[in-house]
């Protein structure tokens, strides 16, 4: 199995095509569909899928090259999403037999007959209690539903045709005498039968489309989708002929009853209606659990493309469930822009996002509305219940400003108010204010506030010229501009609104500082209002600095001055002293020098309790490399790539830069667009 060798023929074009393929396989793969007398000199295997036509044809070309056989299958613990997601992340690669045909060996079963070894005991119960408090199955798109079962008795169906019916000893007969058994068995139980998704989406037929009057009062048929867990985790028995929801049901603890042989049974931990091959012997469940999710499946990192041990991808499914399931399953969208659509249905994964132009088009039942920032907005009746998710750009954004439609890599969706808005509690707020941090989080937290500070990141990584501090100043001090009219300055600011008054304040509190002055880069770029004249600044500070790096500066400085600009959380990061003249979500908490008392913060916390709200509990970061939900510590790492990839490709697009300057002279002849309105 362990063959360096560079190639491996695989005998259709789908598995070639397959995601992750070659990673999975440690090798290149070509598509051969006959005999070739080059084979054996060109190839290290044939590979094929299963016990399909593409399986048979590798077993073919293998007997006549004289290579190795691999018949290929999914793992496991396949995905986060359905069958139909093509990022399967795990692959059973078998040199002796697949593991659902018990007529001959396999890997698996080699595996499962040598046993787990010692060292890794304690690993293997970890991933089974892992798998059960992450709820996962081979497939995870389901969310968690309502337990409507306790104590009942699970039968499962599957396809009609299926190759593990066959391969497991057993007929499409065998299911009826399945589901005779368990109504026999336990004649006072609830029985219910879960029906294969290929059935109750009409792609397949299965094997209960007739049952007799008096099978039908006593089982219940689920035919819709139902998250394993859900049915496994309160079952008194399950009942099989060879689905994987057997062994899922090992996992659980639950009595295990199967009517074929599948690669689960035989080794004494279900009650088998069939006589086990002599190659299987009683067995604990660790021994079947460390062969079946850690030995006999190759996994695969979706973000860094290599391969990977299962507890990654545990982590990362485990993930994609939490996220999809925080909303409801159906959200309507307020006044998103074109660009920012498939934006929001990446960051709303889980649900399905509806778009409307007006208020007046949301229906009345509807269960959320996400808007964009802190725009009014009527969200229906009092006490309908309607959830309202307020939506912004996250603290650590991407590789450019916002204005110049980069795509983001990170979005706050707030349900309770916005971070910047100080007239009412936000979940940041909420977060800091009441949240219990355990060490792990505070920990996590260090490590992350540390790899920021050694990769020089801020919210948009633009980069700059590098800047110094005069030599002959005792003392310097940042003044951080924003754009005027900004939602943060509205709803943040207390009495001082404008770049020049905060100047102004500043001077007057340090009247023999060095203060060096830097306007927000839209204001810059000509994209925001909030410009400062070169007469009026000049008086007020001693230098401006446009294009230089906001980080260089906070290095070089000996404190900064905000109004509630982000650039004080990023200074606070780097150990510098912060003066705040309005309130952003970073003041209060004892961490800041504030001129404006935060009535509702009363608790003192910690930098890295700051760090683990704001970067960690608060956001949600989305991938660029999988469009799929990601962690912030990933989030550094794929914009550090994209920053370098930047510098070494500094060409700026001078079209759109001219289109976007454009735009905002528009917006700024026509006016601050209006709050939303039903």
């Amino acid at each position: 199995m362990n063959d360096h060798r560079l190639n491996i023929a695989v005998t259709s074009a789908g598995i070639a095509g397959r995601n992750f393929i070659e990673t999975h396989l440690g090798a290149s793969v070509d598509v051969v569909r006959r005999s070739r007398r080059d084979l054996g000199e060109k190839y290290s295997a044939i590979a094929g899928w299963g016990n399909k036509r593409s399986g048979a044809l590798a077993r073919e070309l293998a007997g006549q090259s004289g290579l190795p056989c691999w018949l290929l299958e999914d793992g496991f613990l396949r995905s986060a999403g359905d069958g139909t997601d093509p990022q399967g992340l795990s692959l059973a690669v078998d040199d002796i037999g697949i593991y659902y045909d018990a007529r001959q060996g396999s890997r698996l079963e080699l595996l499962i007959a040598t046993g787990c070894p010692q060292e890794s005991l304690d690993r293997t119960r970890t991933l089974i209690g892992a798998w059960r408090a992450h709820r996962l199955s081979k497939y995870n798109h389901a969310r968690d539903g309502v337990i409507r079962h306790r104590d009942h008795v699970l039968v499962a169906d599957q396809t009609n045709g299926d190759a593990s019916i066959d391969g497991a000893l057993a007929t499409s007969g065998t299911f009826r005498a399945m589901l005779e058994a368990a109504l026999d068995e336990h004649p006072h139980s609830k029985v219910v039968l879960k029906v294969h998704p290929d059935v109750f989406a009409g792609r397949k037929s299965g094997h209960f489309d007739v049952m007799t009057p008096g099978m039908a009062s006593r089982v219940e048929v689920i035919g819709q989708h139902v998250h394993a867990p859900d049915l496994l985790e309160h079952a008194r028995a399950v009942y099989t002929v060879s689905s994987q929801i057997g062994f899922e049901a090992l996992l659980w603890g639950r009595a295990v009853r199967t009517f074929g042989m599948p690669f689960y049974a035989g080794w004494g931990l279900s009650v088998d209606a069939l006589a086990s091959p002599e190659r299987r012997r009683a067995v604990p469940l660790e021994d079947l659990t460390y062969a079946a999710l850690i030995a006999y499946p190759r996994y695969v990192d979706p973000e860094q493309r290599v391969c990977c041990e299962v507890e990654t991808v545990v982590e990362h499914i485990a993930l994609q469930r939490r996220m999809r399931a925080r909303f409801p399953e159906t959200i309507h969208a307020l006044g998103f822009s074109r660009w920012k659509k498939p934006i929001a249905r990446a960051f709303f994964g889980g649900s399905e996002v509806s778009f409307v132009r007006h208020a007046r088009k949301i229906p009345p039942r509807a269960q959320a509305l996400a808007v964009w920032g802190s725009g009014k907005v009527d969200t229906g009746a009092p006490g309908d219940g309607r959830m309202l998710i307020r939506v912004e750009d996250g603290f650590v954004r991407s590789v450019g400003l916002g204005a110049a439609l980069v795509k983001p890599s990170s979005w706050v969706l707030d349900d309770r108010g916005i971070y910047y808005d100080a007239r009412s509690t936000s979940r940041i707020e909420t977060l800091l204010s009441d949240a219990e941090f355990d060490p792990a989080v505070l920990e996590r937290a260090a490590r992350l506030r540390e790899s920021i500070v050694a990769r020089r990141l801020t919210k948009y990584n633009l980069g700059g010229a590098r800047w110094r501090r005069p030599a002959s100043a005792s003392r310097v001090v940042l003044v951080a501009g924003q754009v005027e009219g900004d939602a943060s300055l509205t709803y943040g600011g207390v009495d001082i609104r404008t770049n020049l008054a905060f100047l102004e304040a500043v001077r007057r509190e340090e009247p023999d500082a060095y203060i060096v002055y830097k306007p927000h880069p839209d204001v810059v770029a000509g994209l925001r209002p909030g410009a400062v004249p070169g007469d009026q600044s000049a008086s007020l500070c001693d230098e401006v600095l446009q294009d230089h790096s906001i980080i260089d500066v906070i290095r070089e400085v000996d404190a900064v001055h905000v109004m509630t600009s982000l650039a004080g959380f990023e200074a606070l990061l780097h150990g510098k002293p912060v003066t705040t003249h309005g309130l952003p979500f970073y003041a209060g908490w004892g961490l800041t020098v504030d001129r404006h008392r935060a009535v509702r913060r009363e608790r003192a916390i910690s930098l890295d309790m700051l760090v683990a709200a704001t970067l960690i509990l608060y956001p949600t970061y989305v991938s660029e490399m999988t469009g799929r939900f990601t962690t912030p510590e990933r989030i550094l790492c794929e914009l550090d790539a994209r920053r370098s990839a930047a510098r070494d490709s500094p060409a700026r697009n001078v079209l759109l830069d001219g289109v976007l300057r454009l735009a905002a002279r528009w917006r700024s002849l026509i006016g601050p667009t209006r709050p939303l309105k039903p």
